[in-house]
């Protein structure tokens, strides 16, 4: 990469923070770390960082306070969530309270890498959006708001439609079911709601709606879109 970009890791454990500046060093990413949540504010305004890699589990500032925190101050910047495993309701806080994206411990570092550039990505595309989206077959005109699948046009409803581009406006990161409800019908509905919508689009534009392959549930938490390569 050109101009080597900037990662904050924040996390209690030194092992962790040793495999990711290993990791991330070795991919040309220049490395901070930061052991507590004050340790990360203080180097976050100090320092011009490009991406934060958050542990919850913080023995200073609860790692959804200091989520928020960094949302307040830097609204655009991506963070990525290390969690533990079968901490649902905490992804869940942690999506809703503007992480791009959630990586479970213990983590390959590929998937973590891949998340990263995702999340790199995303920041980009909403920086300058791009009137047409596309992921393999599937593309969404995001100005004339024609959905194709190869050659065939789509035909969706309204509210279909609207599923579709909040998914494509958020490509590769995870929307929680309340967020979903929230944007397409304004309050916090029965997630059934979600579950009609998800079917129907599935019929509509994936290979076979039995193993998707665009549309991925996140298990008890919610839907990602699958990002461009």
């Amino acid at each position: 990469m050109s101009a080597a970009l900037r990662i904050l890791a924040v996390d209690d454990e030194p092992p962790i923070r040793k495999l990711l500046r290993m990791g991330l060093t070795s991919q040309g990413y220049e490395f901070r770390d930061a052991a507590t949540g004050k340790a990360a504010l203080r180097l976050l305004a100090e320092d011009s960082v490009n991406l934060v890699i958050l542990d919850l589990g913080l023995p200073d500032i609860p790692g959804h306070e200091l989520l928020r925190r960094i949302r307040e101050k830097w609204p655009s910047l991506p963070v990525i969530v290390l969690s533990s495993r079968g901490d649902e309701a905490g992804k869940v806080e942690a999506l809703d309270l503007g992480a791009d994206d959630y990586v479970t411990k213990p983590f390959g570092m590929n998937e973590l890498l891949a998340r990263m550039r995702t999340a790199l990505r995303h920041q980009l595309a909403q920086q300058g959006e791009r009137p047409v989206f596309r992921v393999e077959e599937l593309s969404v005109d995001l100005v004339r708001r024609i959905v194709r699948v190869g050659e065939r046009e789509v035909k969706l409803s309204p509210k279909e439609y609207e599923f579709l581009r909040l998914l494509v406006h958020h490509a590769g990161k995870v929307l929680t079911h309340a967020h979903l409800l929230r944007e397409i019908w304004g309050a916090v509905a029965d997630t059934q709601y979600l579950r009609v919508y998800v079917r129907q689009l599935r019929q509509k534009i994936e290979p076979d709606p039995e193993r998707p392959h665009y549309i991925l549930t996140e298990t008890g938490i919610g839907y990602r879109l699958r990002a461009p390569d």
